[in-house]
């Protein structure tokens, strides 16, 4: 039902500050939980931030808890994650995941639950 876009990763330096995009192809967002998730070689994908609808849950995971960000825009659709002081294992791939829920769904946290994904994004940090 949605087409998800995934932009915004690049190489930069440990502290740096990026902010991906999850752009939504000709449809919003609104009916629609969001979260990002990150996978390497060496670990499995796991969760990073999530948003429910009308945004009355946001969930981080722990390591990234304070230092990044998410976010919708006013159209809702597109969701951001903004990554700030960012450190050498947040290097992944991102990856942005919709799915339908009702509106006073939680955040899932379990990656069966998303029925929609982009193709993901490269963040790489340095040092």
């Amino acid at each position: 039902q949605v087409q998800l876009v995934e932009s915004g990763g690049k190489l930069v330096q440990a502290g740096d500050s990026l902010r991906l995009s999850c752009a939504a192809s000709g449809r919003s967002l609104r009916d629609y939980q969001v979260a990002w998730y990150r996978q390497t070689r060496e670990k499995d994908r796991e969760f990073v931030a999530g948003i429910t609808r009308h945004d009355t849950n946001i969930e981080y995971a722990d390591s990234v808890r304070g230092r990044f960000t998410i976010s919708r825009d006013n159209a809702e659709k597109t969701v951001y994650l903004q990554l700030n002081n960012l450190k050498s294992e947040d290097s992944a791939t991102y990856y942005c995941a919709a799915r339908r829920t009702a509106f006073f769904a939680s955040v899932a946290l379990t990656p069966e639950t998303y029925h929609y994904w982009g193709q993901g994004t490269q963040v790489t940090v340095s040092s």
